[in-house]
């Protein structure tokens, strides 16, 4: 053998042993040569986000990218985290996180950063862009914040200021509404709708995954399937998703599933449903064929999954309790027709009001009214001498807000199945708190700190529905792909270096509905784009967050 060929075999033995890595998952046979890494997770045992079967290895990392997951394998580190006894795997994707205002008060989303979450998608209907001064007006009255900003802007904005985790969104079809109807229940004329479509691509371009509605709440509910269709179909060139909260949850759950399969058929989009449910006891039997009917749909060929919190209780406002026509307008809509004796009788007659022992108060703006967080709607009522429907109406006027509240909706078997439904992955649908120098003044619901932890220690360790590698593909590498993300969601050379690294003996949740502020416990290191953010269970100083781009995007993603 020459000179040349001799120098060269290292090489290519090395290149060979990446490229059966990326193809595989698995480690490679043959040589070992030295790897020069910035970071080197060693001994633990690799999930890589496939859902394969676990090996022992080390994971080496230069920059933001793995370079090499392999077992024995020489290699020299400037940093090395200790996984001796732990599980290794990709990053966990929040597919529905409300963290944006947490995460601009205070960078570091502990309570998601502590389950081993390195990206958090918001745009549930409301994204944080584009933001005009009518949407502004209408956020501030129910009490969010708002800046004026694009889409791309508010996301750039929010990693410029530090975070520890990669953030990502959808536009928000209620967003849309807002910035060119407002909150009146009509359709758009022809040159709205338009600008609506406009704005979708706008926000394509700039990175947006797709686009996000949430059909039970007003303005949204006041959209025609023909106009989300439009919006679908304005995403689908830059390959966007539609993802949905659908029009129903519970008595119309099969007919606003019909609704979501008709969008993605007719837009030619993926599409996806938030928090798959079945709600009301009423509802719960529907929870099979609602299954069914998507699998049939996946069969059929059309791209369907879903995401989901790991609770039988879901969480947004009292309000939602009213009839939608009530909300039209606006918020300071609603309030007026709350006072006026005439309609207020009206929204009475038409609120839902099933079960107020099931519907617990967690959260409210006012200090006065703070002393009723853990109080049910039903001891409320009770306590004053009214109906459950008075006491929802008398809270929200008092507050000034739609109320948080948790409602005891679902059942725990459906819950079950779908932790065991392959194509469906997991969303928090709550913020990314950090709890500071004490707990927050605002309750919350537990899913916020405990949702994966929930799935990894109750549904995996104890009561074994899945296996871990399967909890892992699904926490990873299944809505990785579903967004059509780049290499992101798995543990592969070339991939971006999101890493958590836990003990599946210990991983729980703490938080309860009584006292929902409590970390999960069981994560030891996070990495983030190459950078320890929580390293030995604390939380580091760095913010090496970033935004993820969808594959439409004009703009690459930014260079650390």
């Amino acid at each position: 053998m020459g000179l040349r060929s001799a120098r060269a075999a290292p090489l290519a033995a090395l290149l060979a042993a990446l490229a059966a890595l990326a193809c595989t998952g698995q480690p490679a046979p043959g040589p070992s040569p030295l790897v020069a890494a910035d970071l080197l997770i060693r001994g633990g045992t690799v999930y890589d986000g496939g859902g394969g079967p676990p090996y022992a290895a080390d994971v080496a990392i230069a920059g933001d990218n793995v370079i090499a997951v392999d077992r024995g394998r020489q290699t020299s580190a400037r940093d090395t985290l200790d996984a001796r006894g732990l599980a290794v795997a990709p990053g966990f994707i929040n597919m529905l996180s409300w963290g944006y205002d947490e995460l601009l008060r205070d960078g570091r989303g502990e309570s998601d950063l502590r389950q081993g979450v390195t990206l958090e998608i918001f745009g549930e209907g409301q994204s944080p862009g584009p933001v005009n001064q009518r949407v502004a007006r209408e956020l501030l009255a129910r009490g969010d914040t708002a800046a004026l900003w694009g889409f791309g802007e508010a996301l750039d904005s929010l990693v410029a200021r530090g975070v520890s985790l990669n953030v990502a969104s959808f536009v928000g079809a209620t967003t849309l509404r807002l910035h060119e109807i407002g909150a009146d229940d009509r359709a758009p004329t022809a040159a709205e709708l338009a600008r609506m479509q406009a704005l979708v691509r706008r926000a394509m371009e700039e990175g947006a995954l797709g686009v996000g509605t949430s059909l039970i709440y007003p303005p949204a509910s006041y959209s025609s399937t023909a106009e989300l269709v439009a919006l679908a179909s304005a995403s689908a060139p830059y390959g966007g998703v539609y993802i949905s909260h659908m029009r129903g949850e519970g008595d119309r759950l099969l007919e606003a599933a019909d609704e979501l399969l008709h969008i993605a058929r007719d837009a030619g989009v993926a599409a996806e449903i938030y928090h798959i449910k079945a709600a009301g006891a009423d509802n719960w039997g529907k929870f099979d064929a609602l299954l069914t009917k998507i699998d049939s749909a996946r069969r059929a060929g059309l791209r369907i999954t879903a995401d989901m919190y790991t609770y039988p209780a879901s969480s947004t406002g009292l309000s939602s309790r009213f009839p939608t026509w009530a909300e039209a307008g606006g918020f300071d809509s609603l309030l007026a027709r709350l006072r006026d004796p005439t309609t207020r009788a009206r929204i009475e007659a038409e609120s839902d009001m099933r079960n107020p022992a099931g519907v617990l108060l967690v959260s409210f703006r006012s200090p006065l009214l703070r002393p009723l967080v853990g109080s049910t709607l039903e001891k409320v009522a009770r306590d004053r001498g009214v109906v459950p429907a008075v006491a929802a109406m008398d809270l929200v006027v008092e507050d000034g807000s739609r109320v948080g509240a948790v409602f005891f909706s679902m059942a725990e078997e459906n819950v079950r199945k779908a932790v065991r439904t392959p194509w469906v992955s997991f969303g928090s649908d709550g913020g990314a708190w950090t709890i500071a120098d004490s707990v927050p003044v605002s309750g919350t619901h537990p899913r916020a700190y405990g949702n994966f932890a929930r799935l990894l220690g109750k549904y995996v360790r104890e009561e074994r529905l899945i296996p871990l590698e399967e909890a892992v593909r699904r926490l990873s590498a299944l809505p990785a792909a579903n967004l059509q993300l780049r290499r992101r969601g798995r543990l592969l050379p070339g991939y971006f270096a999101d890493v958590v690294v836990f003990d599946p003996a210990a991983i729980a949740e703490r938080a309860t509905y009584e006292q929902p502020h409590r970390y999960a416990v069981g994560v030891r290191h996070v990495v983030v784009n190459g950078t320890a953010a929580l390293r030995d269970g604390e939380v580091t100083a760095a913010r090496p967050g970033r935004m993820v781009r969808g594959r439409g995007a004009r703009q690459a993603v930014p260079s650390p």
